[in-house]
């Protein structure tokens, strides 16, 4: 099947589940665009002659979302965040995207197709899972993982495993985790439940206001024997971990619907020094996007 045809079933499907909003990503609807500035370490130049990791401070826009892809469905609601960012380097253009779930559902694009049909449901979904262990490491979180009162609290992980090559040309296998500096406690049940609907993006407003946050760039390293195209594993909490720079968030970007609706972020924008993996589910979000953002854009 080529591509293109499995895209705009994705796409279907994300449509399918969570109805057409016109002018709205098919998924993670909700979100909030902030300007930010990350600068790399000297440990990241050594991993990776990527760009970005050169020291010098690079302006990026960052975009924090609810998973859903209904735009009404309030913050309260029991659901996965995300995390974008699109870093502005001279001539070139690079992404990161990340889920506040460590794990993925699916490992192929079937199966993604398939759980995106039924997640409306409990009962259809857990009888969907009950073929699909793999599953079960990010459906566990989502139901256990209390809410957070500020997208600022959450660790974000990039899922996909990417090779960071260095100047001579060695590479590493990866993967990247966002972490606060200063997270704050979860909501109890009861607290979340009494909060507005649009709680995370006042927060993100009122916060920025007053202060910046700082999150740190975390790789784990890839052992020899760790999968690196199955977004469904971890790896072993005791691999290498290097920080390889911070990101300072600063300020709710003002024009949201033009300065924001109209980006794409994609983890398949990359530059020089940073090479994805053959995982499944990485290599068809392009076509995905690409789908999604012209009818974004022509609704």
């Amino acid at each position: 099947m080529a591509v293109t045809d499995i895209s705009q079933r994705l796409v279907d499907a994300i449509r399918s589940a969570y109805g057409r909003h016109p002018g709205y990503r098919a998924a993670h609807a909700k979100g909030t665009c902030c300007s930010g500035v990350f600068t790399g370490s000297p440990e990241a130049r050594e991993l990776s002659k990527a760009a970005v990791f050169s020291g010098a401070p690079v302006p990026a826009t960052i975009r924090f979302s609810n998973g859903s892809g209904d735009p009404s469905r309030p913050d309260t609601a029991l659901d996965g965040r995300g995390m974008a960012v699109k870093f502005h380097l001279a001539g070139a253009e690079l992404d990161f995207v990340s889920l506040s779930q460590p794990v993925f559902f699916v490992r192929d694009l079937e199966s993604f197709i398939e759980f995106t049909q039924v997640r409306g449901d409990r009962l259809a979904v857990e009888a969907w899972a009950a073929g699909h262990p793999e599953a079960v490491g990010a459906l566990l979180h989502l139901a256990t993982t209390p809410a957070a009162a500020s997208y600022l609290d959450l660790s974000f992980h990039g899922l996909h495993a990417f090779a960071l090559v260095d100047a001579a040309g060695e590479r590493r296998w990866a993967r990247y985790s966002w972490v606060p500096r200063q997270p704050g406690q979860p909501l109890t049940s009861e607290e979340r439940k009494a909060r507005n609907p649009d709680y995370l993006q006042q927060e993100l407003f009122e916060h920025l206001a007053a202060r910046p946050a700082t999150y740190d760039l975390v790789y784990q390293l890839a052992g020899p024997e760790d999968p690196v195209d199955d977004p469904t594993l971890m790896w072993p909490d005791e691999r290498e971990k290097v920080v390889a720079g911070h990101l300072d968030v600063q300020a709710v970007v003002e024009d949201q619907d033009g300065g924001c609706s109209r980006l794409v972020f994609d983890p398949m924008h990359l530059v020089d020094g940073i090479e994805p993996s053959a995982d499944p589910i990485l290599l068809a979000r392009p076509g995905a996007y690409s789908i999604s953002i012209t009818e974004r854009l022509g609704d």
